[in-house]
């Protein structure tokens, strides 16, 4: 099961990023990332088949996410932030796994693929 997501920041500042984990992607394994904040208002959509994460980088923060599909945990899947088939840029600051996040060990070469469909 699959989620796209619209997501915004009603307090402080994230850095936010996509991930394309669809294998026949020509943007296959490729990510953005963009600073949202409650002073920015910027969103970001997040299409089905990507991956998504971000990083507080102010003291605190609330995220609000708008999507298009229940939460599945079963059908949940984590990649480690600091994969190298990635090399997700994050921003240079000292920063605090969840428990959840320092558990990962799967990297994109273990990944279940997403269909990618041209319409």
């Amino acid at each position: 099961m699959q989620q796209a997501k619209l997501v915004h920041v009603i307090e402080g500042e994230i850095f936010d990023i996509a991930v394309d984990l669809r294998r026949e992607s020509p943007s296959y394994c490729k990510w953005i990332g963009k600073y949202l904040s409650s002073e920015n208002h910027r969103q970001l959509y997040i299409p089905e088949g990507f991956g998504h994460a971000f990083l507080v980088t102010s003291e605190e923060a609330r995220v609000m996410y708008k999507v298009n599909n229940y939460y599945s945990p079963k059908h949940e899947c984590s990649i480690k932030y600091d994969d190298p088939k990635l090399d997700i840029k994050w921003p240079d600051m000292k920063f605090h796994l969840s428990d959840k996040d320092a558990r990962q060990i799967i990297c994109m070469m273990n990944l279940i693929s997403f269909s990618y469909l041209i319409k």
